[in-house]
């Protein structure tokens, strides 16, 4: 919840979108036997651009100067326009109505501004101009001819199923009915996982689908991405759409807003995590502690495209209802990131194909047979670990509900505290007020797991290479003329060395 921070297991989903450039891109469908699908029609007849080649006319030559642009610039230029001006310049001719009733610039156009009490009528456009179906034109374009229309009609409903199955062996994410913490601690600490049963127990799993959220809760305002709307409303979306990308809900106060109690052994409890995670180090922050816990709730073909988790936190992520296909891959400084995603310089921003779609369409069988991938589909009562660090994408196969949680175990203490002290600008989740986290995160931890946190620092420093341990810093004074400052803390011998 990572620029770009969308995760499923995280804390945010707050993607620029209009800012990452879109690649022109190859497609090839494929039914669930591997053939070739077959080519779809679009409602307004548009076709793919290399018809043109062969078509006796082609509306795009009646436009007059915006003969000259190509399709994307186009595109990007239309973004600028109010809705009326949009309505007008449909009106024009066929060409300029196809790209003005793209429903990507309505939803932007919503977005910006959205109705008060409006009602969703299965299109961001229909919704914002509050048309209902009988007066809503539809007009034959089938003289257009242009890839940035068609492209993300095709990707909206080419089945992706056939990409989630037929998962090779090597790449399968491993299975577990449970782990106890000491497999966990010495074992899958940094490794993903699926364990099978360990939320089964929780009063919600047994409770929780659409219906009884939407009656118990349907006027409650949840997040979905950039909108707060009612329950009932986001359900009514969400079963009345056929976006290229979904807008998925995903809320961080959701406990607060339903009323409900986290934790094993707390009376009434509605979840706890699963007990082979252990403690979370983040808890030393109490109310400071960044974000870390979503209600996931999704249609069909929502997810996340390619992200890694704040902070460098581990998440695990329980099906409710539904279930989702995971691909994932590991991260490091000698470690290429997936194919067809690119990060900047200091990995802070990442670039890949705007869908979900638009990834497997073009990239999975590639990334399929790259070194070190992982793929898995986690079921109904099922929960998957993301070990920090590690790319994933996520796509769901079937509506879904699902929980996350964010946290830090020990063993993954070290990439924790190297993240908040190198890349301060990429923390998130913490409260305005908390000016320094890492420093804040050094303090807590040193009153509550001081043993810890000196080994971890001692880490820290012998794989960065930066000399004095943090550890030393806090606990002695910067010249050994110097009276020691500031906190002090003895373990067996001190040890008397300058500090430079």
């Amino acid at each position: 919840m990572s620029g770009t921070t969308v995760n499923d297991s995280s804390s945010s989903r707050t993607i620029a979108e209009g800012s990452r450039p879109r690649k022109k891109l190859k497609f090839q469908a494929i039914e669930s036997n591997g053939s070739p699908a077959a080519i779809l029609s679009h409602p307004l007849g548009v076709k793919p651009a290399g018809n043109s080649y062969t078509a006796s006319t082609n509306s795009k030559a009646n436009t007059g100067l915006f003969t000259k642009l190509p399709d994307e610039l186009l595109m990007h230029f239309l973004e600028y326009l109010k809705a009326q001006e949009l309505r007008s310049l449909s009106q024009c001719c066929k060409f300029l109505c196809a790209f003005c009733y793209t429903d990507e610039l309505w939803r932007a156009l919503f977005i910006e501004s959205p109705p008060k009490d409006f009602i969703w009528k299965g299109s961001w456009r229909s919704t914002f101009l509050c048309l209902q179906g009988s007066q809503t034109s539809h007009i034959s374009c089938d003289n257009v001819f242009s890839d940035v229309l068609h492209r993300p009609f095709f990707c909206a409903h080419t089945s992706l199923k056939p990409y989630t199955a037929n998962i090779p062996k090597i790449n399968s994410i491993a299975r577990f009915g449970s782990l106890t913490q000491e497999e966990y601690f010495s074992k899958w600490s940094s490794q993903p996982f699926i364990l099978t049963s360990p939320i089964k127990q929780w009063p919600i799993y047994h409770k929780w689908s659409t219906e009884s959220l939407l009656r118990d809760y349907g006027q409650v305002a949840f997040r979905a991405e950039s909108v707060d709307w009612p329950l009932h409303t986001y359900i009514s979306y969400m079963n009345n759409q056929r976006d290229e990308s979904p807008l998925y809900l995903f809320d961080r106060s959701f406990v607060e807003k339903m009323g409900l109690k986290v934790g094993r052994g707390v009376q009434g409890a509605s979840y706890w995590p699963p007990d082979c995670f252990g403690e979370d180090l983040f808890d030393v922050l109490g109310s400071d502690r960044p974000d870390r816990r979503w209600l996931i709730i999704g249609p069909e073909r929502s997810g996340s495209t390619f992200h890694k988790d704040p902070n460098a936190t581990s998440a695990w992520n329980a099906v409710l209802t539904g279930s989702k296909y995971w691909l994932m891959f590991p991260s490091g400084s000698n470690i290429l990131p997936p194919p067809g995603v690119i990060l900047s310089d200091d990995a802070s921003e990442i670039t890949s194909p705007l869908s979900i779609a638009e990834y497997l369409l073009n990239f999975h069988e590639v990334a399929r047979a790259t070194p070190g991938c992982k793929e898995g589909v986690c079921h109904a009562g099922e929960v998957l670990h993301v070990p920090s660090g590690w790319f994933h994408l996520v796509l769901n196969l079937e509506e879904s509900i699902a929980l996350t949680q964010n946290f830090v175990p020990r063993q993954r203490l070290v990439h924790v505290l190297r993240f908040l002290r190198d890349c301060s600008d990429q923390v998130s989740g913490f409260k305005d007020d908390v000016e320094d986290p890492y420093e804040l995160f050094l303090e807590r931890l040193r009153e509550n797991h001081s043993g810890l946190l000196q080994e971890a620092l001692e880490k820290l420093v012998k794989s960065d290479g930066r000399g004095r341990t943090r550890w030393e810093v806090l606990t002695k004074g910067h010249d050994k003329s110097e009276e020691s400052t500031g906190f002090t803390f003895g373990f067996g011998e001190d040890n008397n060395e300058d500090i430079p």
